[in-house]
């Protein structure tokens, strides 16, 4: 495992199109090598992402960036994703990416790790209650994309 490298944009796209696959959401789906080139190491980065190599391919990745918890009034870190190609499932790949992003939370003195799992993904949600992790009930993740969100910047409502 190490962090990702200008190189690695291509091999991500891919994989995240995968778990886009994998999520039933391909149709939402844009990602790209020069999106990823361009939030991981452009001169605004926005992201950042550990991949694990096998016989020289990357066949998983964590993609994850820092936020901050008024509540906690210190920063803490959001996994956008994890994804482990299926050949490579069951070897505790995933379980090492997200001790090592505990690691990195340690080490920068973050006070949380969060990340969301689709409802239906109780493969996921059983492997991440062996971390430790549990779902908050009481919370909702909401969105604005699209026209919705040029509306609201615009002053509109839907």
């Amino acid at each position: 495992m190490r962090e990702a490298r200008p190189g690695d944009e291509q091999a991500i796209a891919g994989l995240i199109r995968e778990l886009a696959e994998y999520e039933r959401l391909s149709h939402e789906c844009h990602a790209s090598a020069q999106g990823l080139r361009d939030n991981l190491f452009g001169s605004r980065r926005a992201v950042e992402a550990l991949v694990a190599v096998a016989d020289g391919e990357i066949i998983s990745y964590a993609l994850f960036f820092q936020t901050f918890s008024t509540f906690l009034c210190r920063p803490g870190m959001y996994l956008e994703d994890l994804y482990v190609r299926p050949s490579h499932r069951r070897q505790g790949i995933g379980a090492a990416m997200m001790r090592r992003l505990g690691e990195l939370c340690v080490e920068r003195n973050l006070g949380r790790l969060e990340w969301s799992v689709l409802t239906w993904n109780e493969l996921a949600a059983s492997q991440y209650r062996k971390l430790g992790a549990a779902p908050l009930e009481d919370w909702r993740m909401w969105r604005l994309t699209g026209a919705a969100l040029t509306r609201l910047a615009a002053g509109g409502r839907s």
